[in-house]
């Protein structure tokens, strides 16, 4: 007599949801606290920043009937070059046609989320080239002294603050509002720390923290704020500055920025901040004969300057 084994078969057929996950994207804060000076179309690829110097205190009494000597003004001009950046995807007709995705809008999303992160790392990465600078850890004057327990501590941002302060520099009093890029969103006079998340825990360690959540007025906050020490308001991203390998025994290393008003500029050029660029089938006459292919990009027109070292300092450390 013949025996059947029963095996358990998998379900072959799935239902596939047309709800697309979410792509995990980077908080994007570094354009936030520039001063926003745009260039008209039509003019140039470069901007000038101009800066007068402070006149010394006259403290010398007048003589009666006699001119002083005077003084004389100065200035410093900063100049940035404004840079070109972008990106796009090639769709075909038949993945178009024949695809259950609702590929075109999929897509303007994906570019979308590369274009914000990639301007928020290309100012990161000119603030952070900045010349004031604190190392983590005992009389640390480089990367290569920071080594593994070299974490940042409450007195690093405490000679942050003394820093900006003997520098004359300004609370910040508002930030650029994410959702238009231009305008702004007040804010209570504050300096702006900006970590990596893998700092956070460190900070919210620190004696005399203030979570966000006991804030006078807790929905006053920014996003990703997560609290406050001193006079700095800290900030968390994944895209916080990185050095690969720069510490003792190649351990990486994170920078903390410390910003006051003032301290850089951002500039686009007007009009064109950002592009979103769709060549539709058929748009690319004998180039596409048989109107197979069909692009969707963006192209953003952006530059950072320091515009003054002495209202930033980054603190460079390791992570617990």
């Amino acid at each position: 007599m013949a025996t059947t084994t029963k095996t358990q078969i998998s379900n072959i057929n799935s239902f596939y949801s047309r709800d697309l996950l979410i792509r995990a994207q980077p908080l994007l804060v570094h354009n936030k606290f520039g001063m926003i000076k745009d260039i008209p179309q039509n003019n140039s690829d470069v901007i000038k920043f101009r800066r007068y110097a402070n006149l010394t205190a006259a403290t010398t009494p007048l003589v009666e009937g006699v001119t002083p000597a005077g003084s004389q003004l100065s200035k410093t001009d900063i100049t940035a070059t404004l840079n070109w950046y972008g990106d796009f995807v090639t769709l075909t007709d038949k993945l178009t046609m024949e695809t259950e995705d609702p590929v075109r809008l999929e897509a303007n999303e994906v570019l979308a989320d590369q274009a914000g992160d990639t301007l928020d790392q290309i100012v990161r990465d000119i603030l952070v080239a900045g010349t004031s600078v604190i190392y983590s850890g005992t009389s640390n004057t480089q990367n290569d002294h920071v080594a593994a327990g070299d974490v940042i501590t409450s007195a690093n941002v405490d000679s942050a603050e003394e820093t900006l302060k003997a520098n004359k520099a300004r609370y910040m009093t508002s930030f650029v509002d994410a959702t238009t890029g231009i305008s702004t969103v007040p804010l209570p006079p504050c300096f702006i720390g900006i970590c990596h998340t893998y700092t956070t825990k460190t900070i919210r360690a620190f004696t005399g923290f203030v979570k966000v959540e006991l804030y006078a007025q807790p929905t006053a906050r920014m996003e990703g704020e997560f609290g406050k020490y001193g006079n700095t308001r800290f900030i968390e991203t994944v895209n916080a500055k990185v050095l690969t390998g720069a510490g003792t025994s190649t351990i990486d290393l994170y920078v903390t920025l410390i910003i006051a008003k003032y301290a850089y500029g951002v500039t686009r050029m007007s009009g064109r901040a950002m592009q979103n660029i769709v060549k539709p089938l058929g748009s690319a006459g004998t180039a596409d004969p048989l109107d197979q292919r069909e692009t969707s990009g963006w192209k953003a027109g952006l530059t950072a300057v320091i515009l003054n070292d002495a209202f930033m300092t980054r603190i460079v450390h390791a992570r617990v």
